[in-house]
Formats: C-alpha cells, structure tokens, sequence
C-alpha cells in the first residue's frame, strides 16, 4: 500500500510517471475565488491544485525598451522607437475584457524592425513564487508559466499576419523564433538557479492549431526540446499546455522530452480520446485533464461529475495522470465545489 502524500507529492509523482496514492485531483488555480476565502481554503486543503505564477519580466523583449506609452479613452497606445523606424501597440480594455487591437509588426519589414532593438535582458524575479510556495507548502504545486520561443512572434503580429508571415517568409520567422529561444533559455536557466522546480510551457497551440505540421518541426521542435532539456537538467518539471486538437499531436509533443500535457480537451469541446492517448504516450508522458472546467465543472451537479471523473480514471488508470479541468483558470464556486467532491470521492477522508 502506498503511504499516504502531500498534494505536492502526489501530484510530482504523477506528473514524473509514478503510480501516487490517488490520483490527483486538480484545479488549475483558484479561478475566480477570492484568494482568502473559506472556498479556497477548502479547495487546497481537500484539492491538488496547481499554482502559476511569472518569473517577472519579459524575457522576449528585455528590459529598457525605447518606447512611449499614452492613454486614449480606454485605449493604451505603446510606440516603440526602434533604430528602423517606430512600430505601434493598441490594447483595449473594456469593463469585461482586455484585447489588443493592433499590433506592433504587420509584416516582415516591422519584423526586422523590432529586430533592430538592441537587447536587455530582464531578471527574473521570483518573489511571488516563493510567496505561494510559503503560503500553500506541500497543499499545492507551484509552476511558473513561461510562453515558448513561438510566443515572440505569435505576440508580435496579429493571428493573420503570423500565419501570412510564415507563408511568405518562413525563415524569418523561424530566425525570430530562433532569437527568442536564446533569450528565454537564458532567462530559464536563471530561474532554475534561483530555485523554481516546476514549469508550465505555453504558446504550443500557435502552431498546432494555426500553422501545421511544417512550422512545428521548425518553429517548437528545435527550441521547446532544448527549452525542455534546460528544466530537466535542473530536475525541474516541463509540463507543457496545447489546446485545440490533440490526437495528430501526441507524439510529436511527447518527443520534445516533456514531463506532462494538458489539457487533453473531449469532445464535443476538442477531439481527445483519453483511453487511445494513454495507450499511445501515457508511458512517458502524465496526461492532464479532460474535465472542461466550464461546460462540465461549472455546469454539472455533483453526482453526475464524479461518475465522468470515474469514466476518466477507468481510461487512464492511476499511473502518471492527473484529472483536472481545461486550465481555464475562471470557474467559480460551483466547479470548485465539484472539484472538491472528486477529490472526496477518491479519498473521503480528506478535508
């Protein structure tokens, strides 16, 4: 029999293969709980949650960057005063959302432009990290969200003009995205020194969903392989998270040398079959999800929850998974409170 774990425990062990005392049972974050309420207590007590934080700053654009920010209504206007010529960022805020509605490179030649900036490199900072990990101990994981090299250019130009810049100058993008690795490395390669154990790798989405098979082995395979090398050699957790569809791409991934996937999206709301994934890359690879937190979590009763979560756990068994939501970080009481009765009904002696 398996000793009983800390969440934390419970949810390395899986995340890096092993079969844990259960099955973990993890929101992502807190969604929209205040922080510091009985719910949320309860959630971390009862619940294997996992906590993101940054690294602080930017490790794509550095620091003392030349640029002028004014304010137009609910409008924020970011110009950046390159060597080449000046590029412009809009970004919208409304009382219900945030957006940016322009961005600053439209085509190759703003490319080379936000190229011509010369490069500070940001620190990182690792306070707000150290904060959760005093504050939840062995209750939760704590990960810090890193975008991948892909997220430079993927954040540059709008969706149009990053799928038109990988079609008329492929290897331009692939030199920025080139350019971008080299910075993040570094700036990983620091946070790993300064203690982080655990991170959780966005931006792989930008090009399964939007650029295919091509851009993947030339803008992910080189740079998120070597991004995953990084954390490994510091024992460090390379939990990589790809919405969209995932069946064509479940190999792929699971060769960049990642620890664990999410969020494993079923159908109707992505094409996941979790029995067929685990069969395919559950030996090397803790899959991660296949709740949706707003469709299922936050729209189910109870009951009706706990016998899907028991249909998952039937798919994946409990060697290297976790059952969580899709990551999307905005339910409310209601999910939480099922992702309290999971964890109950795999362990009632919790909480």
């Amino acid at each position: 029999m398996v000793q009983a774990m800390s969440s934390r425990q419970r949810l390395l062990t899986a995340l890096r293969g092993g079969t844990p005392d259960r099955v973990p049972v993890a929101p992502f974050g807190l969604g929209n709980l205040e922080p510091d309420s009985a719910m949320a207590n309860r959630l971390i007590a009862v619940t294997d949650p996992f906590i993101t934080t940054g690294g602080g700053g930017d490790p794509f654009m550095g620091i003392n960057v030349p640029a002028t920010v004014t304010q137009d209504g609910d409008t924020t206007i970011t110009v950046y005063h390159t060597p080449a010529g000046d590029l412009v960022r809009r970004h919208r805020r409304t009382e219900v959302t945030s957006a940016t509605v322009e961005f600053p490179c439209k085509d190759a030649g703003d490319v080379e432009k936000l190229l011509s900036l010369a490069h500070e490199p940001a620190t990182p900072d690792v306070a707000e990290y150290l904060r959760w990990r005093q504050r939840v101990g062995d209750e939760a994981l704590v990960m810090v969200g890193v975008g991948n090299a892909v997220c430079f250019p993927a954040t540059m130009l709008s969706p149009q003009d990053f799928c038109l810049l990988w079609a008329d100058a492929p290897e331009l993008m692939a030199h920025m995205t080139q350019i971008a690795s080299q910075r993040l490395n570094a700036f990983v390669d620091l946070l790993c020194n300064s203690g982080v154990d655990a991170f959780r790798i966005v931006g792989g989405e930008y090009v399964t969903c939007q650029l295919g098979p091509k851009a993947f082995e030339s803008l992910i395979v080189p740079f998120d392989s070597e991004l995953c090398g990084i954390m490994r050699h510091y024992n460090a957790i390379a939990y990589y998270h790809n919405h969209g569809p995932i069946m064509d791409w479940l190999e792929p991934i699971a060769d960049l040398g990642i620890d664990a996937l999410d969020p494993l999206e079923a159908s109707p709301w992505g094409d996941c079959d979790l029995k067929e994934a685990t069969d395919r890359i559950g030996d090397r690879v803790c899959l991660v999800g296949n709740l949706d937190d707003m469709e299922v979590l936050e729209q189910w009763d109870s009951g009706a929850v706990r016998s899907l979560g028991l249909r998952r756990l039937n798919e994946a068994g409990e060697t290297g998974f976790v059952l969580g939501g899709t990551a999307s970080g905005t339910y409310t009481e209601h999910a939480a409170g099922n992702f309290i009765a999971l964890a109950e009904m795999l362990n009632p002696c919790d909480g």
